[in-house]
């Protein structure tokens, strides 16, 4: 068998073995996108509300009487806060916006926020004073 053959026989047991059934890959990719499409209308929100600025200068405001500067950063739909050992995320999800309390790098505190309802102030207070 020549080469040219051998490497036609390749792409043709690949191709069939695409057209056979899903891979791993492909699964994961698209459950990936199911999960984005229901967190989407939240993530949107987050993005869109006052509520993260408000708590952005806030925090800023806390730290400086600290000492500390306060990183932050959108990853995706998730907005995190880093101040020192401490970290904030509001990450969205399919049931709504949750804030998860880290620190040196391991989970401290989850719980649900309400963009409408929550003072940005008092969390900011929270996360970086207790």
């Amino acid at each position: 068998m020549s080469f040219l053959d051998n490497l036609e026989s390749s792409l043709k047991n690949l191709e069939n073995a695409n057209e056979r059934g899903d891979t791993a890959e492909q699964r994961r990719r698209r459950e990936e996108r199911a999960r984005s499409a229901t967190v989407a209308p939240n993530a949107q929100a987050l993005k869109a509300s006052p509520f993260p600025n408000e708590l952005i200068t806030h925090a800023v405001r806390i730290a400086h009487g600290m000492r500390t500067k306060v990183n932050m950063a959108w990853l995706g739909s998730t907005l995190r806060l880093d101040a020192r050992e401490r970290r904030l995320e509001l990450q969205p999800t399919a049931d709504g916006i949750v804030v998860i309390f880290s620190e040196d790098g391991s989970e401290v505190a989850t719980e649900p926020l309400d963009l409408n309802s929550a003072d940005p102030e008092k969390l900011a207070q929270r996360w970086l004073t207790e």
